[in-house]
């Protein structure tokens, strides 16, 4: 599901069930990113298949990249291997006015 900002930030800090899943590459998360987020680069093909599997897929995943393409991406795929809730970070990390680390 595609969420604008506000309400994927704040469906987020509600949820108890919520994860933060960025999808960028290892530089882009060195530069910035969303505090909590835990990364699995999609960019790794197949190993990001086998990270996504060692996850709770009973979770709620709250996801986003640079500019919301590969968030989109990911969350397909995660609905594909059985993740009920995926929320796409429309716009993405370039267009984030929330916290960062």
């Amino acid at each position: 599901m595609n969420l604008e900002q506000n309400a994927w930030w704040s469906q987020f800090l509600t949820d108890v069930n919520g994860v933060i899943l960025d999808v960028r590459t290892e530089d882009e998360v060195n530069r910035l990113k969303i505090p909590g987020s835990i990364n699995i680069d999609i960019y790794k093909g197949q190993g990001f298949i086998y990270k996504l599997e060692e996850l709770d897929k009973s979770k709620n995943y709250y996801v986003y990249c640079a500019a919301g393409a590969r968030s989109a991406n990911a969350c397909g795929i995660m609905e594909q291997l059985g993740f009920e809730n995926t929320y796409n970070l429309v716009g993405g990390f370039s267009q984030w006015n929330g916290p960062i680390e």
